[in-house]
């Protein structure tokens, strides 16, 4: 009995030994391995507060990777150099020191447009504050300037102050017209503050209809299941090339996370409305000079359509002899000019008609399908710029 007991505290012993030589150490808090963890709530970074950027896999774990995902990794390495990080910030003053201090209202993400340190991200990413931070890929941070918007679009742009040309990196410009169902796309943001994430997705739908910050309907918007969640509004919606294909600006979900169901605006407004925004603050929007009934009062009046409330005196509307609303004798009015059609592609409310002459631009000519008085008529009219201004085109 002695011997046996003997023999276990030997066995004991000798196990001790062994495990002490080991190099064996149970992982700390705020180690790496914990890292993961926790990222989620606490974004970790590198040294000096900086968060490396993206490197190009090693030869070894390229190998690993499939030709698809190589893909992936090059797209996402390339574009990240391209995504900033929003802040908005409002000024509020203390009410005990009276001491003036800037309130973080939210963030969102942008992607860089040029050299000149031109920023594009969503509009509503930037309302209800006073000054804006935007921090470039390498962590470096630069007060920002609203230099012009299209609330119509919810399109913004932004310009960093003081970033050299060195730092900033445009992303190259797809087009959005020729997408289809089914093709890979990439977006990448800051989802709740989680910089520089990437999730994948393909093309859901094309052409779908969404509501802009101004009321007004946006068109061709695309539908996409990679994940897009609060904080990814302004970033950049890429296709498998790289090329920007769309704006990330709204999610679908009843819990306010993605659902599988975001939208994007797509590329070819961006196009063609930030560079009228850097020129002149405001879209060039084209027009014919009305202003129309509100929509609410047509569909009471059991009518479809554009109806004309008033034409602008010396517009292009008034030279074509267009009619709005008469005051009748009994006090009422009378109904003047019911837009019904333009090229022969029928219209139903103020939106349908903008977008037609998005389509067209300024200097073209549009046959407009008119009932008037129980008549249909055809009036041709030059479209022209006119001001962005809610209720009239």
């Amino acid at each position: 009995m002695r011997a046996k007991t003997l023999f276990v505290i030997l066995l004991i012993g000798a196990i001790g030994y062994i495990v002490g030589r080991a190099d064996v150490r149970l992982p700390r808090v705020g180690s790496p391995f914990l890292a993961a963890a926790s990222s989620a709530a606490t974004p970790t970074r590198g040294a000096a507060g900086t968060r490396p950027s993206p490197a190009e896999p090693s030869a070894d774990a390229a190998g690993d990777l499939t030709a698809h995902e190589r893909r992936i990794v090059e797209v996402f390495r390339r574009a990240s150099n391209s995504v900033v990080h929003i802040a908005n910030l409002a000024v509020r003053q203390d009410l005990f020191s009276l001491d003036v201090l800037q309130i973080q209202q939210g963030t969102g993400s942008g992607f860089v447009w040029d050299t000149k340190g031109h920023i594009v991200t969503n509009l509503h990413v930037l309302e209800g504050a006073d000054t804006f931070k935007v921090r470039l890929a390498d962590q470096s941070e630069y007060e920002a300037k609203v230099v012009g918007y299209a609330a119509s679009k919810d399109l913004a742009v932004l310009r960093v102050i003081g970033a050299p040309a060195s730092k900033l990196t445009p992303l190259p410009l797809g087009l959005s017209q020729r997408l289809l169902v089914g093709q890979t796309v990439l977006a990448v943001g800051n989802p709740f503050g989680l910089d520089h994430s990437l999730t994948v997705g393909v093309v859901s739908a094309v052409g779908r209809e969404l509501r802009s910050p101004g009321g007004r309907r946006i068109y061709d918007v695309i539908q996409t299941d990679a994940a897009i969640n609060p904080g990814n509004s302004g970033g950049p919606l890429l296709d498998s090339s790289g090329r920007l294909i769309g704006v990330n600006s709204a999610i679908y979900s009843p819990s306010g996370a993605s659902a599988g169901i975001g939208f994007a605006i797509p590329v070819d407004v961006v196009k063609r409305l930030v560079p009228q925004l850097i020129a002149r603050r405001r879209p060039v929007v084209p027009g014919i000079g009305i202003v129309a009934l509100p929509e609410s009062m047509v569909r009471r009046s059991q009518l479809e359509g554009v109806v004309v409330q008033e034409v602008v005196p010396g517009s292009p509307a008034a030279k074509a002899g267009l009619e709005g609303l008469r005051r009748a004798r009994g006090g009422g009015f009378l109904l003047g000019d019911l837009i019904v059609a333009i090229n022969g592609k029928r219209v139903e409310s103020l939106d349908a008609m903008m977008h037609v002459f998005e389509q067209e631009d300024v200097g073209a000519t549009v046959d407009l399908t008119v009932a008037r008085r129980g008549e249909k008529r055809i009036i041709k009219v030059i479209l022209a710029a006119m001001d962005d201004a809610e209720g009239s085109d």
